[in-house]
């Protein structure tokens, strides 16, 4: 995984009053699990434009007032109107314990289906959720399209990666290649993909805790 720098400092009070302190002064409030502890801290919103605008998924090297944690961007919540930074959970990492994280998909090779064939390609998943060690976590989870012909493609139940288990449910589809024409009709009924499986959110709920109470009552 590539790995983002991040300083930050600990939050000395928390609460309503001064989590609206903080954003007043263009700081986002932070919370990290998984350290034996919940770890509350900010940093200035401009310190997060390079970690959470982009498709890379980082493994982030947190500086809180000088003590180092290995962590994982877990959930962030943004303004419904101004689409301000308003919290970011982290998951505190260890080089001996596995973890789940959402990887981006990558494809490699052409798809004889599509420049041959006619067909579309259909990408049904833009992120696949993976767990293990940090040393076998890859930057992206890489898909080789180049022998899909029409009507060919993957589901997460195909990919193979060592010391990597995949998460999202087996016959989900990932991409395919389908005809043009069965790719207009497509256009016309089908409804837009969903990222997170059921489960996740309620997940992503749980693990937020006192982070996601704040930010929705502080606004």
């Amino acid at each position: 995984m590539k790995v983002f720098e991040l300083k930050t400092k600990k939050r000395e009070k928390t609460g309503k009053k001064e989590t609206v302190k903080l954003r007043k002064q263009e700081m986002v409030p932070c919370v990290m699990y998984g350290a034996g502890e919940i770890v509350h801290f900010y940093a200035h919103k401009n310190e997060f434009k390079d970690l959470v605008y982009t498709d890379n998924v980082y493994r982030i090297q947190l500086d809180i007032d000088g003590k180092k944690y290995d962590a994982i961007m877990q959930d962030l919540q943004f303004h419904p109107v101004t689409d301000d930074i308003l919290h970011v959970d982290f998951l505190n990492i260890t080089e001996a314990e596995p973890f789940a994280v959402k990887l981006p998909v990558k494809f490699v090779g052409t798809a004889p289906g599509v420049v041959q064939g006619g067909g579309k390609l259909r990408l049904r998943k833009r992120y696949l959720r993976v767990q293990g060690l940090l040393k076998d976590i890859p930057e992206n989870i890489e898909i080789d399209i180049s022998k899909l012909k029409v009507n060919d493609g993957f589901k997460v139940g195909d990919l193979k990666r060592d010391n990597l288990t995949f998460l999202d449910r087996h016959d989900n589809q990932v991409v395919a290649v389908i005809s043009g024409r069965a790719a207009a009709a497509a256009m016309t009924i089908e409804e837009p993909e969903v990222e997170a499986e059921e489960g996740e959110e309620a997940e992503g709920e749980e693990a937020g805790g006192e982070g996601d109470t704040e930010g929705s009552s502080e606004e």
